[in-house]
């Protein structure tokens, strides 16, 4: 294949900005309560991020929690001055599927006017913790688009143990009567079932060669944009590592974490890469908008009004 080739379809890059404690699966060892007192790596891990994708000539979104933005306001407004989409990831990383619909209304609408605050630009995307909006608490994305939010990037259509409403649509679709976009986690049908191609813990599992073989079939075969996820604890392989940690724990979030560096200058010279709110912004703008309502997700996971296209 061709350079030409390789760039005809525009892929989106994500960073979910959270530290390495915040993780859902440090929660037992590494209480919210002590938070405030462990040290934070994230700042300096989202400089090294920037200096990436400036390198790259790279523009991303990304989705941070408001917790952290409200210590680094100073962070926040880089990722705004160096031309980076800025979004939400929540307040404090809580997962979705624990929250009742008035506390997450609370939360997001929270984080929303922080970054807002602080950036000085809109935040018309949202991603939940650990994609923790599937078949069971649907009625979050109405929530979103109440609070103002135009898109959401929350659902992982997947079979996993810890999350996934693997039904789901793998493409953009119409969420909340037509006033949201849902924009899932970039997947691959193999084998009868979904595989995320899109980052996280499989970007470092398989070989790099198969992730951007699974790009590259999106974008060629099926006409799509994908977008990647990563996080800024991904590429700190110098990390604390709290004690207690699980077999199961220890092996989904440090493996590999000394090679993710350099997979992420391999992804970013193999793709062209923008933010969310560009690649996506037909979907966006199509399946968002309230004036042209769009059949919505059910209970049940049914889905229609699937956008096809993406980046195109």
């Amino acid at each position: 294949m061709t350079g030409h080739e390789e760039q005809v379809v525009l892929n989106a890059m994500t960073v979910d900005v959270e530290d390495y404690f915040q993780v859902s699966a440090m929660e037992p060892h590494v209480p919210r309560a002590a938070w405030e007192t462990t040290p934070l790596r994230v700042r300096a891990n989202v400089e090294r991020i920037l200096a990436l994708f400036a390198e790259h000539g790279v523009k991303a979104t990304f989705f941070t929690l408001g917790w952290v933005a409200e210590r680094h306001p100073e962070m926040v407004r880089r990722i705004v001055a160096e031309g980076h989409e800025l979004a939400s990831h929540g307040w404090e990383h809580i997962r979705v599927n624990t929250q009742q619909p008035e506390a997450f209304r609370s939360d997001v609408a929270r984080t929303k006017a922080l970054l807002e605050d602080i950036g000085g630009v809109a935040v018309n995307g949202y991603r939940a913790a650990s994609y923790s909006i599937g078949r069971d608490n649907l009625w979050a994305l109405d929530v979103l688009a109440d609070v103002g939010y135009r898109y959401s990037s929350s659902i992982a259509p997947i079979k996993h143990d810890l999350y996934g409403m693997q039904e789901a649509p793998r493409f953009a679709f119409a969420a909340a009567g037509g006033r949201l976009a849902e924009i899932p986690v970039t997947t691959l049908p193999l084998g009868g079932r979904n595989i995320n191609c899109g980052g996280g813990g499989w970007f470092r599992l398989f070989p790099y060669g198969f992730s951007r073989w699974a790009l590259r079939r999106i974008n060629r075969r099926e006409g799509q944009s994908g977008h990647f996820y990563f996080h800024p604890w991904e590429i700190d392989p110098e990390q604390p590592r709290p004690a207690g940690v699980s077999a199961k724990t220890r092996f989904r979030h440090y493996l590999n974490l000394q090679r993710m560096e350099p997979r992420l200058r391999r992804l970013l010279g193999d793709f062209r890469w923008d933010r969310m709110d560009r690649v996506f912004a037909h979907q966006i703008e199509s399946l968002g908008d309230q004036r042209q309502p769009q059949p919505r997700v059910s209970v049940t996971g049914e889905a229609a009004g699937t956008a096809g296209g993406a980046g195109r």
